[in-house]
């Protein structure tokens, strides 16, 4: 692999950021992570950064823990000061961090090489649920009893898919073969330490621009159409789909909750509810909600008072994230977690984590978690029908 790290961040518009290079770097651990993080972020101030975040570090900022098996054993995440920071805009290269060098142009030369091969390796491997089906249906039902108890109103309830013994040696191919499948607008690919992230999401977790926040919360799914007519009664049906209609307000009031706890008064918005968007494969009802905060309002403040995602717990918040605790088999890790960059002047870009396979290079372990929205309406069987559905989603097309 790679002697350095490297992340790519792909909006699938034709433009993107591609970071590489030996530079500053801090595996966060411990009792103190978002402290090491914010130490870090003003260690380095002025430059541009690279972070992952583990959906774990929910029981640093709330009284909660993890007590599940970490199969990947991920940590609770990176930051990286990259020696290169080139933005890509369809044919042109800026050089935002870092100079025009030997090393940066012949980095620049594999990597576009790579993005424009279409003859893509064979990705010949399979994945193996973590549990059975008879396990997932009865936790389905023992959360659905949470529901109808009042304990929650809606939880995100995700398996794990894995495989052992796993062998990817042409990381950049399998990654634009899985974009090529998706073409998501967070769409993502790191390299750090031994671990890479192939990442199709179409979630934005937090943008920050200014002072003004925006997060885009994703519930409610339909597949694309054979045909365009297809495509306009899936979006509308969609669009009218009291369940889903629910199940979306539900997280937007968490969302609109999570940024109350930062905003300055009366700047919580809903900016767009509802709002129906096409990708590859499928249409998704997407909402927006923006606050404007102080200037002096740190990172890692933000990430006390919105992470993770309220469209990857349920509501209410905490209530759910223990319950995922007790119900689920598998710490989440890097799945439901946030990958983005920060820029010099503190405006950044992070995306949620899901669609994603992740490749531990020491254990050649490979994981794909999937899951869904559960509330008292949900089908058990259909719902785990769903996740099969995503997981061979991604394979099929990996392995075609």
């Amino acid at each position: 692999m790679y002697k350095f790290p490297v992340a790519y961040f792909n909006s699938n518009n034709g433009m993107g950021r591609l970071a590489f290079g030996d530079g500053p770097m801090i595996k966060l651990s411990g009792d103190n992570p978002l402290e090491q993080l914010q130490n870090f972020i003003d260690e380095h101030e002025g430059k541009h950064l690279l972070v992952n975040l583990s959906y774990d570090l929910k029981n640093n900022i709330e009284d909660l823990t993890s007590t599940n098996p970490n199969y990947l054993n991920f940590p609770l995440g990176y930051a990286w000061v990259p020696k290169y920071m080139v933005d890509l805009d369809n044919e042109n290269l800026d050089f935002v961090q870092g100079q025009k060098d030997s090393e940066s142009l012949n980095f620049l030369d594999h990597f576009m090489q790579e993005e424009i091969d279409e003859n893509y390796k064979e990705f010949p491997h399979k994945l193996t649920p973590r549990i059975t089906k008879e396990a997932y249906l009865e936790d389905v039902r023992s959360l659905q009893d949470s529901i109808q108890q009042g304990d929650i109103y809606e939880i995100n309830y995700c398996q794990e898919f894995f495989a052992e013994d796993v062998e990817i040696p042409h990381q950049l191919d399998a990654y634009f073969k899985l974009n090529h499948l998706t073409r998501a607008p967070y769409s993502s690919f790191f390299f750090i330490d031994h671990f890479t992230l192939f990442c199709g999401s179409p979630e934005r977790y937090l943008y920050k621009k200014d002072n003004h926040l925006i997060s885009e919360p994703i519930k409610g799914t339909k597949k694309r159409g054979k045909t365009i007519e297809e495509d306009d009664i899936l979006k509308e049906l969609l669009l009218n789909d009291p369940k889903e209609r629910a199940e979306n307000v539900m997280i937007v009031d968490i969302v609109r909750n999570d940024l109350s706890r930062i905003a300055l008064p009366n700047t919580v918005k809903v900016e767009e509810l509802f709002g129906i968007y096409t990708f590859e494969t499928v249409h998704q009802m997407v909402s927006r909600i923006g606050c404007d905060i102080a200037p002096e309002t740190s990172f890692t403040d933000i990430l006390r008072a919105t992470f993770p995602m309220g469209s990857m717990t349920g509501a209410p918040k905490i209530s759910a994230m223990k319950l995922i605790e007790e119900r689920e088999c598998f710490q989440r890790g890097i799945y439901s977690g946030s990958i983005g960059y920060i820029r010099p002047n503190g405006d950044f870009d992070f995306n949620v984590v899901i669609r994603t396979l992740v490749y531990n290079h020491d254990t050649k372990y490979l994981s794909c978690a999937v899951g869904g929205a559960i509330t008292i309406k949900s089908d058990p069987e259909l719902e785990y029908e769903e996740c099969n559905v995503k997981v061979k989603g991604i394979l099929d097309g990996m392995n075609a």
